[in-house]
Formats: structure tokens, C-alpha cells, sequence
């Protein structure tokens, strides 16, 4: 950061917009050090972008969002999991992120969906409706590919569906949520172009959503948990998204110093 270092806001609670090329958009710019040490996220609220357009298509999301005000909150974690491949194994369970979503639930005063409710049939009604979306599961990256885009979430298969939610499938979603966390791993991943990484976040800021919080890597269970309830914690005192994420971060990097265990998460678009 040293050659724009001298432009930087001097308000720790001032926003710092980066707009990534290629493979910076895999660089977690919170855990950035200055030359004493000091982590990027220490001095600075961050968010980042695809593209300056893409920031005036949050903020239209944003302003639509705001015109429905929906109540409803969607939460869910350990979903019975599908198969995947070829021989076909399945996902491992994550009863870490079943914790997660029963205390997350309970923050944003609504019921967890877990195991074989979280079917992906239901979970897609339900995010037409929410406001705040919050999937603590297995992101998927080159595993899965249907369309263009590549990258799916788990959720519990039912009947004929296998429960992968891919991103051509949330790209022809009309979503109305302000905030969609995917709380799994590697769902800031996906293909890299010249105009950023083309994956489940760009599928859900072209679905409508204002907001994202992903994963730059394979986050660990226990403090990933820690870090998202803590999250919601601070978004109840304070509605900016960003300020509320750098909170949780320095929080989390109490206990857990190693930046692996508290950096992987970015916010896409909106802090408002």
C-alpha cells in the first residue's frame, strides 16, 4: 500500500474501495501489512468492487431494496449434503456451521433451517423473499460448472434435484436481499477475467443483491463461527456492513491471530 499510503482516509471508519484486476481479486486486502507490521484492517474500513459500474448497480439494488423493506431473514447451516462427481461421494457434514446458523438465527430472530429441510427446492423460494440471506455450507468452485459460470452452493437434495444451487441458476434468480453471506469456502473464487472473477458473487450482484460477504479460501470452522456471529453483533449496534466486518475482525484476531482464521472474508458492493 506504501505508493498510495499518503491518500488513504485517516478516519479508521472512512471506507477504502478497492477495485481489483485478475488475480488481486484473490489478494485479502485486510491482512495487508505496513511496514511496522500494523494489518491494513486496523486502520481501515474495506470493501471492494469488480468494477466502478458494478458499484452503480449495488447502489440501484440498494435503493430498490430500501423501497420493499422485507422482513424476513433466511439462515441456514448443515444441510444434509449432496453428492458430487464421478463416482459420486458426498460432502462431508459441517456441524460447525449448524452452531453457527442456531446462533446467527437467533441474532436476526428467526429459525435455523438445517439438515434435510435445507432442501435447495425450499431454500430457493425463500431467498426471493429475505432480506438478509446467511448459507453457512460447502461453497463449490471447479467441482461444479452449468452454463458460463462456475461455482454452487450445497444445499440437501429432494426427489430429482441434487441440491447443488450453481451460480446460472441464482443469475436467473430475482432476489430483493440487502446482505447475502455465503459463510463456506472459496465463494469469492471463480474464473478469472480482465473485469474480475466470474463465480457465485457475480451471479448474485446480477440476481439484485446490494451485498455479499465471501470467502477467499478454505476457512476453519471454529473461528469462522466466532467471526459471524460476532458480525451480526456489530451490525445491530451500527447498519454499515463494512464497519460492522472490520469490528468482527478485530475481534476474532484477538483470539485468533493468524490472519488465515480472520481475513478470508471480503464485502462486495454496499456498506450502507
Amino acid at each position: 500500500m506504501q505508493p498510495i499510503a499518503d491518500l488513504l482516509p485517516t478516519d479508521p471508519n472512512a471506507p477504502v474501495i478497492f477495485i481489483p484486476h485478475q488475480s488481486l481479486f484473490l489478494v485479502p486486502f485486510a491482512a495487508l501489512q505496513d511496514p511496522t507490521g500494523q494489518y491494513l484492517i486496523e486502520k481501515h474500513t474495506i470493501l471492494s468492487a469488480p468494477a466502478i459500474q458494478i458499484l452503480k448497480l449495488t447502489r440501484q439494488s440498494r435503493q430498490k431494496v430500501r423501497q420493499l423493506s422485507l422482513q424476513n431473514n433466511l439462515v441456514v447451516g448443515n444441510p444434509t449434503m449432496p453428492k458430487i462427481g464421478n463416482p459420486p461421494r458426498q460432502l462431508d457434514p459441517l456441524p460447525g456451521s449448524e452452531q453457527e446458523a442456531i446462533t446467527i438465527a437467533q441474532l436476526l430472530n428467526t429459525k435455523p433451517i438445517t439438515g434435510s429441510q435445507a432442501t435447495k427446492a425450499s431454500i430457493t423460494q425463500q431467498m426471493l423473499k429475505a432480506r438478509i440471506i446467511h448459507l453457512a455450507t460447502h461453497g463449490l468452485l471447479n467441482e461444479v460448472k452449468r452454463g458460463d459460470l462456475p461455482g454452487a452452493i450445497a444445499l440437501a437434495p429432494s426427489g430429482n434435484d441434487d441440491g447443488l444451487l450453481t451460480s446460472s441458476e441464482i443469475l436467473d434468480l430475482k432476489l430483493n436481499a440487502e446482505l447475502v453471506v455465503l459463510s463456506a469456502c472459496n465463494t469469492g473464487r471463480g474464473k478469472l477475467t480482465g473485469d474480475g472473477v466470474l463465480g457465485l458473487s457475480r451471479a448474485l450482484i446480477s440476481a439484485g443483491v446490494s451485498s455479499i460477504i465471501v470467502s477467499l479460501w478454505l476457512v476453519p470452522d471454529e473461528p469462522t463461527a466466532e467471526l459471524m456471529a460476532e458480525f451480526y453483533r456489530q451490525l445491530q449496534k451500527n447498519p454499515n456492513k463494512a464497519q460492522a466486518l472490520r469490528q468482527a475482525m478485530l475481534m476474532t484476531m484477538k483470539m485468533h491471530p493468524n490472519p488465515q482464521d480472520w481475513a478470508a472474508f471480503t464485502l462486495i458492493g454496499e456498506a450502507e
